[in-house]
């Protein structure tokens, strides 16, 4: 029979001690060699914790939010701006169609219903999303201009702003029959604004 030292004498004991006494719901960590003399709760993670878990959230949340904000800002002035090149090839292809003219709304070089050929007043240029004016954080005014005595619209000029400024965009963008997308970063665009580089 071996003999079993002090150290080892001492681990049974702690053993057999702790179990009694989590039959009887009371936690207990021996002291020993690799134990704390900390209470141990098996139920669940102290308050400490917890609040470790949530600074490191809110860290990192204050490093991430304001990237995913300029990133969101960043695509949505670029889908602006392919908008508005989107409805200037439909202005033109509106007017090489029907031959009147660019169209007096944007409704008009929107789709026709169901099973319906296009027409003046649906041409079936663009998406049902861009005819409602409001796309990817911004909003677009459509004005036809350059009225001629024959009742065509020889103009037009669309602004597309951005519907809250700092959030869903920071550029002010605006296209004319010149084709031409103009930006302004503090107020709305105009024809005298700088173009957007292609």
């Amino acid at each position: 029979m071996k003999r079993r030292g002090p150290g080892m004498k001492r681990a049974i004991e702690c053993r057999e001690v702790r179990s009694a006494l989590r039959r009887h719901y009371f936690p207990l960590v021996c002291r020993g060699e690799g134990m704390s003399s900390m209470p141990r709760h098996d139920e669940g993670f102290s308050l400490i914790e917890l609040l470790i878990v949530v600074a490191i959230i809110l860290i990192v949340a204050a490093i991430a939010i304001p990237s995913l904000i300029r990133s969101r800002i960043a695509a949505n002035q670029a889908s602006a701006i392919e908008s508005l090149r989107v409805l200037g090839t439909s202005e033109v292809t509106y007017a090489a169609i029907f031959g009147n003219g660019y169209s007096s709304t944007l409704a008009a070089l929107g789709s026709p219903p169901a099973g319906a050929i296009p027409t003046t007043s649906a041409a079936g240029l663009i998406d049902d999303l861009l005819v409602s004016g409001t796309k990817s954080g911004y909003t677009f005014t459509y004005t036809p201009t350059l009225l001629d005595t024959t009742g065509r619209y020889n103009g037009y000029t669309i602004l597309a702003n951005p519907q809250q400024v700092g959030l869903s965009g920071v550029d002010f963008y605006y296209e004319d029959e010149t084709h031409l997308i103009r930006m302004n970063t503090t107020a709305e665009a105009g024809s005298t604004d700088s173009f957007v580089a292609d």
